[in-house]
């Protein structure tokens, strides 16, 4: 079975902060462009206190309820405690509301994800992409997506898009060179998990893939069955 890379979620700590930041900084007020949350709610997500930011934002719609941000904020918290069907009404809610960030689109189609609907992920994702082209991120869940459906066309067009913006990640390469085994270009996935062990001789996915690939006389299977580690984006 071909092996995905755990995709980088230690990627939350950095960005949790940096994403936060102009609401923690911020008490909860109407701004000119978007709304913006409350400073205690969004200091309990900053530091993954939950089932406070949980209890905190639900204080914050009981007097703002159209707060968009409080509802995308309020998902988020959900999804890090596996409320799922929970997190994806608030994130829809939200939408609903004017909010339009490439990261609430992205935290839904991972929603989408972790529920198999492709279809509906695949629609978020491509959401998300259109709203944030420049992030590899969004790039990488869509073809997980696409791949998921069966569609490794568009898979194979998504992660070439995302390898472009983060051409340092091996987890990006080792599921491009995954996605050419899929389509039968065992020649293309060969050369990607080669090139990857040679600029990262310790990543060990491409390591066992390659030795299956070389070891292989029969049909390599899909991975279909082995779950992708879902990662998400702080809002």
């Amino acid at each position: 079975m071909l092996r995905f890379g755990a995709k980088l979620r230690l990627r939350i700590a950095a960005i949790v902060l940096a994403l936060l930041f102009p609401y923690i900084s911020s008490s909860w007020a109407a701004a000119s462009e978007e709304e913006v949350c409350d400073v205690n709610a969004d200091y309990a997500l900053g530091r993954e206190d939950y089932s406070a930011a949980i209890a905190l934002h639900h204080k914050v719609l009981r007097t703002h309820k159209d707060n968009a941000l409080a509802h995308y904020h309020l998902g988020f918290a959900y999804g890090m405690t596996g409320r799922t069907t929970d997190e994806i009404s608030e994130y829809l809610l939200a939408a609903r509301l004017g909010l339009d960030k490439w990261d609430l689109f992205l935290n839904l189609g991972l929603a989408y994800l972790g529920q198999n609907d492709w279809p509906k992920a695949i629609k978020a994702l491509r959401t998300a992409v259109s709203r944030g082209p420049d992030h590899p991120e969004a790039h990488y869940s869509l073809a997980i997506a696409y791949e998921k459906a069966n569609d490794l066309r568009e898979a194979l067009t998504e992660i070439t898009a995302s390898i472009q913006l983060a051409p340092e990640d091996p987890d990006e390469r080792n599921t491009k060179a995954i996605i050419f085994a899929e389509l039968g270009d065992l020649v293309s996935a060969h050369d990607e998990w080669d090139h990857l062990l040679q600029v990262a001789p310790d990543y060990a996915p491409a390591r066992v893939n390659l030795a299956i690939l070389n070891g292989s006389h029969t049909r390599l299977s899909a991975m279909t069955s082995r779950a992708i580690d879902r990662f998400t984006i702080a809002p």
